[in-house]
């Protein structure tokens, strides 16, 4: 459980940030994650204002200081310093008078869920809008409203970063998360500071059969822009990888499969998750809706897939104000650390064995089995006849793992034990 502690703390401080897709609060929570990290360095880059990146513009950077309403009565609504949900994300600045009919057409709402505030941006077409809970939207008094948004939209840059653990091949193993929302728990915190966990993990592991590569970017564009500049290399070496979102509750486990479900991190995770969590929800990536967008697109084609717990778009308090910091817990956050921690070993382990004899091995005069036989030994030592029956190099280590109802785990230690009697 110390991770999923490490986790919630790591959450509670990000949380307050405002972020967005650029700006000074991704690079407070770049900060933060780096404090975390410790002597694990993160490479940070700055991609200018207009850069064009495959279809996408880089676009201005967006930074706000305060922004709220003053009703006729003189009441202050809309406190983007006590919700940055209240704001419009790339809200430009206006100090003005409005009428209230002229006001709601700035105001987004939520009438299905009348307490909550809503999360709302316009990245790409100026305009200026607060986010308001339905309950409050009618109670709104007839007169003339004041509206103040303190915000800067200038040329700037966009942030993003890469952590990467060499391995004893140049094959990688990718995962990825974006650091792009303002305070919602799971749909933002939740997804970094997994990343954060594996990164110790991947440090401390004593080898690497795989190079391992983190990234965390904005949203969408960001992907965009990091796949611009390393489309050649990630292709060349990607063998599977994984964007991880909204891991933070513990309601149950999701994957959003490739284009077409075929590839190596589908079959990892679908597998993982099947002994992990049997009633895991499983999508097509018809219901994509995170940067497997983009890994997967056509051209592109990373084998990518999406994890999560409750996915997004399904769960009632996604991109709300109720996605808060009771919405997640540490033993959530522990879950998914520990089937991601099932996916690395899982691929580090996962390769087609085949079995050296010709005929049954005798196990016993090796020390694998023992040589007084019963009922009870007999099924104890199942799994491993089991292995060494489907280790006819057709199968690698997943497919033994689907084929025989025991997961890999489990057969990692029998592996070992067969390679070191030299039967593999």
């Amino acid at each position: 459980m110390n991770e999923g502690k490490r986790m919630y703390g790591l959450c509670e401080r990000m949380f307050p940030i405002c972020r967005s897709i650029t700006g000074n609060g991704v690079r407070e929570t770049f900060k933060l994650i780096q404090e975390e990290l410790g002597s694990i360095e993160i490479n940070m880059y700055e991609v200018p204002s207009g850069t064009k990146v495959l279809d996408w513009t880089v676009p201005k950077e967006w930074n706000i200081n305060d922004a709220y309403i003053l009703t006729p009565s003189g009441k202050k609504i809309c406190s983007f310093k006590e919700n940055n949900l209240n704001i419009l994300h790339y809200s430009v600045p206006v100090d003005m008078d409005v009428s209230l009919e002229e006001l709601k057409e700035h105001l987004t709402t939520l009438k299905e869920q009348p307490e909550l505030i809503p999360y709302a941006s316009s990245y790409y077409k100026e305009r200026w809008g607060f986010c308001i809970a339905y309950n409050d939207y009618v109670s709104l008094e007839e007169g003339t409203y004041h509206v103040y948004i303190d915000s800067v939209l200038e040329p700037g840059s966009l942030t993003y970063g890469e952590i990467f653990f060499p391995g004893e091949t140049e094959d990688e193993i990718m995962f990825s998360s974006y650091t792009c929302h303002p305070s919602m728990a799971n749909n933002e915190c939740s997804g970094p500071a997994l990343i954060t966990e594996l990164a110790k993990y991947i440090a401390s592991m004593k080898r690497r059969r795989y190079s391992y590569r983190l990234v965390l970017a904005p949203e969408t564009i960001g992907a965009i822009t990091y796949i611009s500049r390393n489309l050649r290399e990630l292709q060349k070496r990607v063998r599977a990888a994984y964007n991880l979102t909204c891991v933070g509750d513990d309601r149950t486990y999701s994957i959003v499969h490739s284009r077409y479900a075929d590839t190596l991190a589908d079959k990892v995770l679908d597998n993982v998750l099947k002994y992990h969590y049997p009633a895991y929800d499983s999508y097509t990536y018809i219901s994509r809706g995170s940067d497997e967008r983009q890994y997967q697109a056509p051209g592109v084609d990373i084998p990518m897939v999406c994890f999560c717990r409750s996915k997004y778009h399904i769960y009632p308090e996604y991109h709300t104000s109720a996605d808060n910091l009771d919405l997640i817990s540490p033993e959530g956050l522990q879950g998914s650390f520990d089937v991601m921690v099932k996916c690395i070993e899982t691929l580090e382990h996962n390769r087609k064995y085949r079995i050296k004899t010709l005929g049954e091995p005798q196990l016993g005069k090796r020390g694998l089995v023992p040589t007084m036989s019963s009922k009870e030994t007999y099924q104890q030592t199942l799994a491993l006849k089991d292995l060494i029956a489907y280790a006819d190099g057709r199968n690698d280590l997943v497919d033994i793992s689907n084929i025989i109802g025991h997961p890999v785990e489990v057969l990692i230690p029998l592996v070992e034990k067969l390679l070191e009697a030299e039967l593999f």
